[in-house]
């Protein structure tokens, strides 16, 4: 037998309801160990526990433990400590995955799935998620990466957690070029945000309302702005600066968000092109839109003082 253990190990906590279950089946889709709902008195048994003969090389397959408020024994601020401990004990990377989203999206999963909140099975959801919320916050704070499911369908979790964690890519920096909209909140994992509101707005012109960034006529007519060249060479090469320094410091997962006020044209378009400049110089980013399918809303959008009017 072998006494070898994984290398990486990773906690994934979270809300009930935020993508706790999906992400434990991708991360086993892509080759990790997956453990769920391991009792924490059995945690130091299972890494102790050598592999068994024949293995060989898969004593490198990294390790994924499952664990939310419905296991036994469960405590946040237990969990920290023992995490710590065990750190210090095994030697191992141990990582910390929280799922969260916002409360009024979970009430909708549940309602939508008929299920029950585990933490309220004779009362209303919301009392169950504001309880999990409360009990799971100090593992939240501690947590190494936070992913918001918010806004997130499960194909698009998915293949969040296989950009971030796919073998062949755990050495190098995941970076994501998110789009969104101001008005439909801020985006919470973004590492760098830039506001694109100062671009002239193609939500005002009537041919233009319907289309997105990702149009050739959007395209053109934000290209037009005086300040459009500038400022976005300006960006990327910031962006071109900044990215390698964070490799280097060990900073594997880069979220750049570009924003407008309804996330439909100019940061569609603005983080195409950055994405494409990137691409050029080497680095492979996935490129989000938060908000592109949303309708337009004109009560949503604000004119540029001497910007131009819809027509009639």
């Amino acid at each position: 037998m072998t006494t070898s253990q994984p290398k990486s190990i990773l906690l994934v906590s979270g809300l009930s309801g935020a993508g706790k279950t999906t992400t434990l089946k991708t991360l086993e889709d892509i080759g990790w160990e997956v453990v769920d709902n391991l009792p924490l008195v059995l945690l130091d048994r299972l890494l102790d526990t050598p592999l068994p003969a024949g293995h060989g090389g898969e004593d490198d397959r990294p390790l994924a433990l499952g664990i939310d408020a419905r296991t036994r024994g469960f405590d946040a601020n237990a969990i920290v400590q023992r995490i710590k401990a065990l750190r210090e004990r095994h030697g191992h990377d141990i990582e910390t995955l929280f799922l969260d989203c916002s409360g009024a999206e979970l009430e909708r999963r549940f309602a939508e799935t008929r299920r029950r909140h585990p933490l309220a099975l004779d009362r209303p959801a919301v009392d169950g998620i504001a309880r999990e919320r409360e009990l799971t916050e100090p593992l939240r704070r501690w947590a190494t990466q936070v992913i918001d499911s918010t806004s997130f369908s499960s194909n698009a979790l998915q293949q969040a957690i296989r950009d971030r964690f796919s073998r062949e890519r755990l050495s190098d920096p995941v970076l994501t070029i998110l789009s969104f909209g101001f008005s439909r909140g801020v985006p919470r994992n973004a590492d760098l945000m830039f506001d694109m509101r100062f671009l002239r707005n193609p939500h005002w012109d009537d041919a233009l309302r319907p289309l997105t960034g990702e149009d050739p006529a959007v395209a053109a007519y934000i290209a037009q702005d005086s300040a459009y060249e500038d400022a976005l060479a300006k960006i990327e090469d910031l962006l071109l600066t900044l990215l390698p320094r964070y490799a280097d410091g060990g900073k594997t997962y880069v979220t750049v968000a570009f924003g407008c006020t309804g996330g439909r044209h100019r940061s569609v378009h603005v983080a195409r092109r950055v994405a494409r400049r990137l691409q050029d110089a080497g680095f492979s980013p996935t490129v989000s839109h938060r908000n592109m399918e949303s309708a337009p809303q004109d009560a949503l959008e604000k004119r540029r003082p001497g910007g131009p009017k819809a027509t009639s």
